[in-house]
């Protein structure tokens, strides 16, 4: 992958961002994860000048709305240019098993058959299981189970042809049993509710959540040299890569990223 394009920041309840879910460019093509919790998708992706003509493989990590509705309307309108003769080939959609069920059953009953359809033809479900690898757009990516105990959810490694690791352990803090899949990664994207001495206004610990400082510290003990923090509330965006940034700052000394919806990570 060449970079990371930045679609959505803000956690479930999030109103003045969207929801946490990113593409990474790799030539002409586009790979999606997640797809936020509603049609501001297609206004985020818009905005990226990323046509869904060029997306053709997408990850969607678990079932809570704010990542999984947005699905709804990827495959409206991949369907809708496919019925026009304008999308060519096939739409992959990766997930564990339960997904499978739940885009098609969302999509079923919220969008016409002409659209639906396409399932299981052109719009193919590739259910991964915990360890497996699949080579995407010719990176390497292993999927693996965070062990979420509120909803079962899966994250990856991904190795790209030039060498960096990328880890992405979805929107829950990291735990040791997920140190094969984090360890010696150059990239963490992680989650991070709110600022530490926000805890007791945000409840972060009781969401399974964690704080920039709890990141920080992590990505610190694991010699990550780039983090990434998002999936936050959104109570003071404009102040929010300045305070983020201040106290994480604070436990860790690599390249802290704390980016606003719409912003270009790369990667070389």
């Amino acid at each position: 992958m060449e970079n990371l394009i930045v679609l959505g920041t803000g956690n479930a309840q999030a109103v003045h961002c969207y929801n946490t879910c990113f593409a990474m460019k790799k030539g002409e093509e586009y790979f999606l994860t997640d797809a936020g919790g509603g049609n501001g998708i297609l206004l985020a992706l818009e905005k990226q000048n990323i046509p869904l003509e060029k997306m053709h493989h997408i990850f969607v990590t678990h079932a809570h709305n704010d990542h999984i509705l947005g699905m709804v309307w990827i495959v409206r309108m991949i369907a809708t240019s496919m019925n026009k003769g304008n999308y060519e080939g096939e739409l992959h959609i990766y997930c564990h098993t339960e997904l499978v069920d739940t885009i098609k059953t969302l999509s079923c009953l919220t969008i016409g058959k002409k659209f639906t359809a396409h399932f299981d033809r052109r719009i193919l479900f590739h259910v991964v299981d915990h360890g497996e690898e699949q080579e995407i757009l010719g990176d390497r990516f292993t999927f693996f189970n965070i062990g979420s105990t509120k909803e079962k959810q899966f994250g990856y490694r991904m190795q790209m042809d030039n060498g960096i690791v990328l880890a992405f352990p979805g929107d829950e803090p990291y735990h040791k049993d997920l140190l094969p899949w984090v360890e010696g990664a150059q990239w963490l994207l992680h989650e991070a509710f709110c600022l530490y001495g926000q805890r007791d206004i945000f409840k972060p610990y009781e969401k399974h959540h964690s704080t920039v400082m709890d990141a920080c510290k992590l990505a610190e003990e694991l010699h990550i040299p780039n983090l990434v923090l998002w999936h936050t509330e959104d109570r003071d965006l404009a102040r929010r890569k300045a305070t983020y940034t201040a106290e994480g700052q604070a436990y860790y000394h690599g390249n802290l990223y704390v980016p606003d919806d719409g912003e270009i990570l790369s990667f070389t």
